[in-house]
């Protein structure tokens, strides 16, 4: 298998770098790049003429990369992070773009970064990791969002829109095996129920039957996972101004509990100190292997009595997956084209997710911090949208309602404390949100070469909480805001547009999840709001065969909310809390490129440039009364340094077309903690992807590699109150085969 890696990354390589030489000789003037046209502004638009930084995939890029989900398309743009926490099932999202985004499981913490499929906001980290099946475009918009898509998009938007019903007889079958006993199979049908209703079903399953990770104290692998879904997606068109479509999808998640890594330190972490448990050196685990992992693991507390029940080895080596994950995600939208200028649209859409898992977060053989946390969550929102389009203007204004509730019965066995015992601790959260806005954007066209852009959103939140268990408390509290945008942009040229905006971001308020005190349950934390000033261009040559956009940006924070992990006296001995800590300057160049070399070669490339840094970030000790001041620390996932290269090489081949695809992803070292813990500093990481490809008008058959470069950086680290700290780890390197039939 290590000669197939070898052998795959050198093709690919070879192939491309054979092409370099003679690229540009080669040249055909009737080569162009496809036009991209993107949604990012709720109205469908060229890329090329957006007045801020968008990067995007059509579906045939998204394809080529082979991507198991979105973290698998995280070199789509410059200063973007995108990581699974390994926290909890389902894949817990950590999304950074420019330095902002939220890495915790817990969900009364809101996302910083936007996902939107289909139109539909989704409200939560969990779950948010969306699978690449079926999808049309994914676009990424850097910077605050908070005219057009409202509240927790301070960062920027990831907007996924899946492909829709064609109405006629077709579709395709996709079949892979990669490494680790992972199967996958998925397809998409589409026909005409009617002259007017087009039907698209879809199905999916993937099956990892063995894990990254090594369990010693098991005698087997961990980290399993086996996801299925299946959805149905209609299109009605009863007149031809009027379209109606649903779109229900089911998701499916059993994997084994999300293995973790213990990296305590010795002067630094009591599970190492006192209980024995040290990593051998500041970038290491207590096994020494980032991709070992030690804990044995847990059973449920015995039914019959209160203790907790410890599973011994023998138990474990076949033991069942411990995490499920279920979602179910409801979209019902109308467009109606009232006449040639003016367009409704009402999208309603609704998300549920049902968790369970069982963990160890200690990562050690003994029991010393384990939790059980079944929840619950559920989201439903309305958008009624005009859109408005004339020869000097063009506007889209609308209505959003958006409510969610989520709840977690959360049990803890806490083995440390005092050691000797084990403690078995209950705790239950429950948090509603309800929000209204009204929204508009307007771009005003005062000449053949300038549009001035202005827009606004003002918003209304509503939150609750009620804790029992360790605190019983209820609380609610109200914000709003007004988020602001003013633009311009400049067509110098055909080929050469030029741009200046400034938007701002809005990130809501809202109630700590794990608390330890009355304080902490009924306090909230205040909103966080992020101001943005950017310029930039946009260019395209002649030919249409090269494009080069760039961007500057300046971004301000004010009230940044962040998620500290500390001491606590209330039996588990730490929490978790958020708190206004803080205030931040981000700012940073962005530099992308697309081209078409050759009839043969063709790439596209991206780099950035990130600058962060607290002007001050101060909170107080809730115990010892202190205050801590942890100003000058760096921002977590924003190395300051992150790039691309992505090429292609194709010729004609056995009736049909082959190519070869390799892609270098770079991120500068940074940390994946708040408060920079030495443990958690990532080095600098290159990561290779390559595939090599034959494809004809029905069939393609694909051999391909992730991270050939075999990095082991951290996507995730948490430091428990002086306990100890534990990480995950990037997915080792891959080989797999897929095979895809379209009919």
């Amino acid at each position: 298998m290590k000669k197939l890696k070898i052998a795959l990354a050198v093709t690919a390589a070879a192939g491309l770098s054979a092409a370099l030489p003679t690229a540009m000789a080669q040249a055909s003037e009737s080569l162009t790049l496809e036009e991209v046209v993107v949604t990012a502004r709720k109205r469908t638009e060229s890329l090329q003429d957006v007045g801020f930084s968008v990067s995007a995939l059509t579906q045939s890029e998204i394809e080529g990369q082979f991507a198991r989900d979105i973290t698998d398309l995280a070199g789509i743009a410059p200063n973007i992070v995108i990581d699974d926490t390994g926290q909890g099932p389902g894949g817990v999202a950590a999304i950074f773009i420019r330095g902002i985004g939220v890495a915790d499981v817990e969900k009364n913490f809101d996302p910083a970064v936007g996902v939107v499929v289909d139109g539909m906001f989704i409200g939560s980290n969990a779950g948010s990791l969306l699978r690449s099946l079926d999808l049309a475009s994914m676009e990424v918009l850097r910077g605050p969002q908070g005219t057009l898509f409202g509240r927790n998009t301070i960062g920027g938007i990831i907007n996924i829109t899946r492909s829709k019903p064609t109405g006629e007889l077709g579709g395709k079958v996709r079949v892979g095996y990669e490494e680790y006993d992972t199967y996958a199979v998925d397809g998409v049908l589409n026909f005409a129920a009617s002259d007017n209703l087009a039907v698209k079903l879809s199905a999916a399953k993937r099956d990892q039957r063995e894990g990254y990770y090594q369990n010693d104290e098991v005698g087997r692998d961990v980290g399993r996972n086996d996801y299925q879904s299946a959805g149905v997606n209609l299109l009605w068109s009863p007149t031809d101004a009027l379209e109606l479509e649903y779109t229900g999808q089911m998701e499916e998640t059993d994997q084994d509990t999300p293995p973790l890594l213990n990296l305590a330190q010795p002067g630094r972490h009591a599970f190492c100190d006192v209980d024995g448990f040290c990593s051998p050196s500041i970038d290491s685990t207590i096994t020494g292997d980032r991709r070992t992992t030690a804990n044995v693991g847990y059973a449920p507390p015995d039914p019959e009595g209160e203790v907790f029940v410890s599973s011994t080895p023998d138990e474990l080596t076949e033991v069942e997956m411990l995490a499920t994950f279920d979602a179910d995600t409801h979209l019902f939208e109308a467009r109606w084209n009232v006449s040639d200028n003016l367009n409704i649209d009402y999208i309603y859409g609704t998300y549920e997710s049902d968790e369970t898992v069982i963990s160890n977060w200690d990562g050690t053989p003994d029991m010393l911090y384990g939790t059980t946390r079944p929840a619950t969550y559920e989201q439903a929102s309305h958008e009624l949208r005009m859109t408005w389009s004339d020869d000097s203007i063009n506007a889209v204004a609308g209505l959003y309602s958006w409510d969610s509730e989520y709840e977690i019965n959360l049990r803890s066995w806490i083995g440390f404390n005092p050691r000797g015992t084990i403690l078995d601790i209950l705790q239950r959260s429950k948090q509603e949100s309800e929000s209204q806005a009204i929204f508009a954007d307007v771009d005003w066209t005062v000449s053949e070469q300038l549009t001035v852009n202005v827009g606004g959103r003002y918003t209304q939140d509503d939150k609750s909480t009620e804790q029992s268990g360790i605190v019983a408390a209820t609380a609610d509290e109200s914000w709003s805001e007004f988020s602001p945008r003013v633009g311009a942009r400049y067509q110098f040229n055909d080929g050469l547009m030029g741009y200046a905006t400034f938007s701002s971001g809005y990130r809501a308020g809202g109630f700590n999840g794990r608390v330890a005190s009355i304080e902490e349950a009924t306090d909230p934390y205040n909103p966080e709001t992020v101001n943005n000033f950017e310029m930039g261009f946009k260019s395209e040559s002649d030919d249409n065969r090269l494009r080069f956009n760039a961007a500057v940006f300046l971004m301000e924070y004010e009230d940044k909310q962040e998620e500290l992990q500390l001491p606590s006296d209330d039996g588990t001995g730490q929490k978790t809390i958020v708190t206004n800590a803080s205030e931040a300057a981000i700012w940073g160049i962005e530099l992308e490129l697309q081209a078409v070399l050759s009839e043969n070669l063709s790439l596209r490339a991206n780099l950035g440039y990130l600058d962060t840094e607290y002007d001050e970030f101060q909170y107080t000790d809730a115990i010892s009364g202190d205050t801590i001041d942890l100003s000058g620390l760096e921002f977590r996932r924003a190395p300051d340094v992150t790039g691309t290269l992505d090429m292609t090489y194709e010729w004609q081949a056995a009736g049909g077309r082959a190519y070869v695809r390799g892609s270098y992803h770079f991120l500068a070292e940074h940390y994946v903690n708040v408060t920079n813990s030495p443990e958690f500093l990532n080095d600098d990481q290159h990561l290779l992807d390559a595939s090599v490809n034959w494809e004809n008008d029905n069939l393609r058959v694909s051999l391909y590699g992730r991270n050939l470069s075999d990095e082991d950086g951290y996507t995730h680290g948490y430091e428990v109150a002086g306990l100890w700290s534990y990480a995950s780890v990037r997915p080792p390197t891959t080989i797999g085969a897929e095979v895809v039939f379209n009919f």
